[in-house]
């Protein structure tokens, strides 16, 4: 269980393909923290970590995740936002993310809003997959706010120093992200299917 606030960035030092496995090494100030089997949230995925070398460890992404979020993307060098598991007393500055990416989207606009900055996402409507304005979405790992919402496409307004501190910085009209969306808002979506008469 992660909280959608990202506590550093981690850069992708080595990639190993072992048959339809990804085997990620990540360099990261949080790499001597780790332990053997703890969760750490990348680009808001959840992943185990399988080993660990000085300021490095690895996790490995199975082929259920590469082929549902931009994981199986990554190239050396590439930036991810890290993020591990909530404490259990500690404060919920975010919102409840499981670190289960729902798909995938893509950013289409970047506006500059005097201030903050505003990015716009599609992605492909299936399933229990909605957003409402003012509530919460997770992109690439970060807890968000929906400030505009229509059918396959939401809007988020990121602050300076969340533009500076995750990886919205390098973002690009076309940049896949991941996305996770609330999970309240996914189990009352799918209890509405559930009520609806049958025809």
């Amino acid at each position: 269980m992660f909280t959608g606030i990202i506590e550093t960035l981690g850069s992708v030092t080595k990639l190993v393909r072992e048959q339809e496995n990804l085997h990620i090494t990540v360099k990261s100030e949080l790499s001597s923290e780790l332990k053997i089997d703890q969760s750490v949230a990348h680009n808001g995925v959840c992943l185990t970590v399988v080993s660990l070398d000085n300021d490095e460890y690895t996790v490995t992404a199975i082929k259920e995740t590469l082929d549902k979020t931009n994981i199986g993307d990554l190239e050396e060098g590439a930036v991810v936002n890290l993020e591990r598991g909530m404490k259990l007393g500690a404060r919920l500055d975010g919102h409840i993310v499981q670190g289960h990416v729902d798909g995938v989207g893509r950013c289409k606009a970047i506006e500059d809003a005097d201030g903050s900055t505003v990015f716009t996402f599609e992605y492909e409507a299936i399933g229990n997959n909605v957003t409402i304005e003012k509530g919460s979405i997770t992109v690439n790992g970060v807890s968000l706010t929906v400030v505009n919402s229509k059918q396959n496409e939401f809007s988020v307004a990121i602050i300076p120093y969340t533009l500076e501190h995750t990886t919205f910085k390098n973002f690009v009209v076309g940049t896949k992200v991941n996305l996770e969306f609330d999970v309240i808002g996914k189990y009352v979506a799918r209890l509405y299917q559930f009520d609806k008469p049958q025809q």
